[in-house]
């Protein structure tokens, strides 16, 4: 901090402007009576918090003139839609004016989440993730220190250190929502899940259904699109699909074959959204607590502790099931 407060000092005399060199390392530890370790240290404490950045082979330039909040967040997300948008915003509300938050995007690209990751390193107090990627992204994940490190949405295995995670269960979830809704599975002879492969995390949600099923010997199936040979009376169906196509499309093919949404066929959905609520009456869903994510992860970073929870899902059980 003695040195911080001395770079602090040298912008604020004006004796350091945007853009300015610092003095080497071996003059800042010889003026400040420090050794090189404690002068790192400093180092990058004002790079976590942008002041200053590295260039490699060439030294530390000032980048900024103050510290405008206590943490410089990095927001790694695999992409941006309602759902994301209610985290976000919630998180926001909750670190208030403490944090300055960067926002990135990887799009389930492997190199460009990695990219993002080892290039930041240094410049951020926190980093929060949301991986969903195909390959096992722990590697890169580890790169980053423990402390400064909390995932979302999924938890990835193989990581290191007392890190932070909030996290959906995704076969916990749909074993205990179906079992929420029993009594109004007992109104259809068959349950089938509609599970694309690309999705990361259907694997979890199918065993979680196939317990349930056969537990309760329910006839049941997993079907990786909607079809209208498949598709049949008397039936209920999930969907997790990113963007939503097969709820339209179970209720268009409910429509063209004559069927009552929530009496001939029934519909549950993956997250909760506005649209959702009204559609045809209102759509039954299993939804994680997006909002609650936000807060938790704001209270992690202000309360200066380590979490690892999974994050509660609720069951809204409107008319289509």
């Amino acid at each position: 901090m003695q040195l911080v407060e001395y770079v602090l000092s040298q912008i604020e005399q004006e004796n350091l402007q945007i853009n300015d060199r610092l003095p080497s390392l071996n003059q800042l530890t010889s003026k400040l009576e420090i050794s090189k370790e404690t002068a790192l240290k400093g180092l990058q404490y004002l790079t976590e918090k942008g002041i200053i950045e590295a260039e490699f082979r060439k030294g530390y330039y000032v980048r900024r003139l103050n510290i405008d909040h206590t943490y410089r967040i990095c927001l790694i997300l695999d992409k941006m839609n309602i759902l994301r948008d209610r985290f976000y915003q919630c998180f926001l509300e909750s670190m208030g004016d403490q944090g300055e938050i960067d926002i990135f995007f990887h799009h389930h690209n492997y190199k460009v989440f990695s990219d993002i990751i080892l290039g930041n390193l240094n410049n951020y107090t926190h980093f929060i993730v949301a991986t969903f990627l195909k390959e096992d992204p722990s590697s890169v994940l580890n790169q980053i220190p423990a402390h400064k490190r909390i995932i979302i949405d999924y938890n990835e295995e193989n990581l290191e250190g007392n890190y932070s995670v909030i996290y959906q269960d995704f076969e916990h979830d749909i074993y205990n929502s179906l079992t929420k809704l029993q009594k109004q599975v007992n109104k259809y002879k068959k349950l089938v899940l509609i599970a694309h492969s690309e999705a990361s995390h259907a694997e979890q949600v199918i065993k979680g259904f196939v317990k349930y099923c056969e537990k309760k010997s329910i006839l049941h199936e997993v079907q990786s699109e909607v079809t209208e040979e498949k598709f049949k009376k008397n039936t209920g169906y999930i969907t997790f699909s990113r963007y939503d196509t097969d709820d339209v499309a179970l209720i268009k093919l409910a429509k063209k074959q004559g069927c009552i949404l929530g009496e001939d066929i029934g519909l549950i959905s993956y997250n909760d959204t506005a649209v959702k609520e009204i559609l045809e009456g209102g759509i039954t869903v299993i939804s994680t607590d997006f909002d609650r994510m936000g807060r938790s992860v704001a209270d992690i970073i202000l309360g200066k502790k380590s979490i690892q929870e999974r994050n509660p899902t609720q069951v809204i059980i409107r008319n289509s099931f």
